[in-house]
């Protein structure tokens, strides 16, 4: 009958040699320790890269405009001043924030939920559906996507100016709508595409309507979609220059992007502080829609499949 022998353990006067398997382990915990450690410091290199721009504009809103224009570099704001944003709030010398941040805004808002509302039906019938022309479909949302906005600018202007909405909130809806909508169908089809119709099946042998599985399954698993096209056409809307430059020039009807161009012409000189402060200000309401809306983007991945 035969003993076993512990690792470590003296037998004849030798220590038994640890097992292989036991040093396999030790080994690759210390190269996953290893790699861990890399890959955090990896991380928090390309954070510090990515937050030192956002940190420069927020550091520069509060510096006298004499102070960023000198030779010195100041990486914290030694020379505090509020003054850049009295100047983009309250200077009576230019178009007011307010309102120029109240057309953005509106315009934003209407543009993400009209935007997602038909994106959501068109993704449903092309994956859920099938009919002719639907690959065309798909081939044209593709080739709409590929072409730059820019390229089109005479004729859009032609557009609205003929349908009267110049310098209007409705005619730079339409045109951010039309900008947002092929990258939009085209993102949620893949969510709508990645869940189950098992699912729905499932839900309608327990009793559910085919209108009822289809809200209570499959629509709380496409909300992470739903959210993330949300944002990214929220940052479109909320930072584009071009269009709105062109068809709202007048400026009562400034959107932020166009109305902070304003400091770029101030008696031959440019006061990079207010601007500075602007975008700062500019980069509030993306920040805090962000915050709202980044924790629900994996909220419905599984609720949609629990029954309850």
């Amino acid at each position: 009958m035969s003993a076993t022998v512990a690792p470590g353990q003296k037998v004849g006067g030798l220590f038994a040699e640890a097992a292989p398997t036991d040093l396999a382990k030790r080994t690759g915990g210390g190269r996953r320790r290893l790699t861990t450690w890399v890959l955090s410091a990896v991380s928090v290199v390309l954070f510090l890269l990515f937050v030192f721009p956002v940190y420069w504009m927020v550091n520069t809103s509060f510096q006298p405009n004499n102070a960023i224009r000198g030779s010195d570099i100041h990486y914290w704001p030694d020379n505090f001043t509020l003054r850049n944003y009295e100047t983009v709030l309250f200077d009576p010398g230019r178009t007011p924030f307010l309102p120029a941040a109240g057309n953005s805004l509106v315009i934003t808002i209407l543009t993400v939920i009209i935007a997602l509302v038909f994106a959501f039906l068109a993704s449903i019938a092309v994956t859920r559906f099938r009919f002719a022309s639907r690959r065309t479909f798909i081939i044209v949302i593709l080739v709409v996507q590929m072409i730059p906005g820019e390229a089109m600018i005479v004729s859009i202007f032609r557009v609205i100016d003929g349908w009267h909405l110049l310098n209007t909130i409705a005619g730079l809806t339409l045109v951010y709508i039309a900008t947002v909508l092929p990258f939009t169908i085209w993102t949620l089809r893949g969510f709508v595409n990645g869940v189950p119709v098992e699912l729905e099946e499932a839900a309608m042998i327990d009793g559910c309507s085919r209108a009822g599985a289809f809200w209570r399954v499959t629509f709380p698993l496409l909300a992470p979609g739903l959210v993330a096209t949300g944002v990214f056409g929220f940052i479109q809307a909320w930072n584009e220059f071009i269009m709105a430059l062109v068809l709202n020039a007048r400026p009562e009807m400034m959107t932020l992007p166009v109305w902070l161009r304003t400091f770029l012409v101030s008696t031959g000189t440019t006061n990079w502080a207010a601007i500075m402060a602007g975008s700062t200000l500019m980069a509030i309401p993306v920040i805090v829609f962000f915050l709202i809306v980044q924790g629900r983007m994996t909220s419905g991945l599984v609720s949609g499949a629990v029954k309850g």
